[in-house]
């Protein structure tokens, strides 16, 4: 009887220690503001330059980044922050992240995302504007 009240014991301790485990792959996706090539190399760049992050991939168009990570090694609001600190807000689902002013004025002027004139004329719509006008 002792053995098999030892052997549940052992098994749900063990159960318990992989519940806990932080995936040495994890992925992760989360929305970044940017609006072109230049700040998706800054972007991903600065999630590469994180300990612990093996890849990074942003999307111009949807603005999600993935992430394959080490949890055991880093946290995603690690790799979040960095990428604050080269410029670019983070859109999370239940709050955002934003890049200071100095960080976001670093960045270069045809990447001033927060700047609706800015982000038209790359998506093609300011020349239209000036055209009709």
């Amino acid at each position: 009887m002792k053995k098999i009240i030892l052997i549940a014991i052992v098994s749900i301790l063990s159960f318990t220690a992989n519940a806990q485990e932080k995936n040495k792959n994890a992925k992760v996706t989360f929305e970044v503001d940017g609006i072109c090539g230049m700040c998706k190399k800054r972007i991903e760049t600065a999630a590469l330059k994180t300990k612990g992050v093996k890849f990074a991939l942003w999307n111009v168009k949807t603005h999600q980044l993935n992430l394959i990570m080490d949890e055991r090694k880093v946290e995603v609001g690690t790799v979040q922050q960095n990428i604050a600190n080269v410029g670019h807000d983070i859109i999370l689902k239940d709050k955002k992240i934003t890049a200071t002013l100095e960080a976001y004025n670093s960045v270069h002027p045809c990447c001033k995302y927060r700047d609706s004139e800015i982000v038209l004329d790359h998506e093609g719509g300011l020349k239209k504007q000036k055209k009709n006008n």
